[in-house]
């Protein structure tokens, strides 16, 4: 007899909440920050819908995103067997896995600021426990993959979500300034679907171990970016 294999379904209710955590209006400042973007346009090799969908395409594949997906996944993993231990492992590894000043910011601002409106419009004691244990210290990506575990989000959804979110901020900040129209912005967003759905896959099988990055350029645009003498964004 064959056994049915069981499939984790995302509620109404889940979506719900995965596409507040996810839009521009969560108030966590994502709007403020391209990336690196920024440099890159500035030293002029970022000039069009193409170049912004390669440098997104990066980040997912090798960049920042290829540390936040498998770090979301093991946040949620150890929030959802309410591992405290191996939760707070995660959060000090995600707190130092960055390779620059402004993309440590990027991460940490906005997992300070999701820690604490998520506690505010969905109050949990075990993830206001957890978000309390590191103040000021929390990856964002930790921070949502810890809140999904806690209420038992699908972790498949929580992370196609998070990793969309990312991309719809670069995308965004890639418009505001190449500059590009905004059906430019959304083909860029469209062409990037697959990717997201295969830094997906790659997240949910890949360990903490195994992760990590390699994307030195991105790194240098971030860094040259400290120093920009005019500037719009945060990183």
């Amino acid at each position: 007899m064959t056994m049915a294999m069981a499939i984790p379904t995302t509620t109404e209710a889940d979506l719900g909440r995965l596409l507040a955590w996810t839009s521009p209006a969560y108030p966590i400042g994502g709007f403020s920050y391209s990336h690196g973007i920024e440099m890159a346009v500035e030293q002029g090799l970022l000039r069009n819908r193409a170049d912004l969908a390669g440098y997104i395409g990066a980040v997912l594949a090798d960049g920042a995103a290829a540390v936040d997906g498998p770090l979301l996944a093991a946040a949620w993993r150890a929030a959802h067997a309410r591992d405290e231990a191996a939760l707070d492992a995660v959060a000090i590894l995600g707190a130092a896995f960055r390779g620059t000043a402004e993309t440590a910011l990027e991460s940490l601002q906005q997992g300070d600021s999701f820690a604490r409106i998520t506690q505010s419009a969905w109050p949990d004691a075990r993830f206001a426990a957890f978000a309390a244990r590191h103040p000021g210290r929390l990856a964002h990506a930790v921070t949502f993959g810890a809140a999904a575990g806690f209420c038992t989000l699908p972790l498949r959804a929580a992370c196609y979500a998070y990793l969309s979110g990312f991309v719809a901020n670069l995308v965004s900040a890639g418009v505001r300034l190449v500059p590009l129209g905004q059906t430019d912005g959304q083909i860029a967003t469209a062409a990037l679907v697959a990717d997201v759905t295969r830094a997906t896959d790659v997240a949910l099988a890949t360990s903490l171990d195994a992760m990590g990055s390699a994307a030195p350029m991105l790194d240098l645009f971030s860094m040259a970016h400290e120093t920009q003498y005019t500037r719009l964004f945060r990183s």
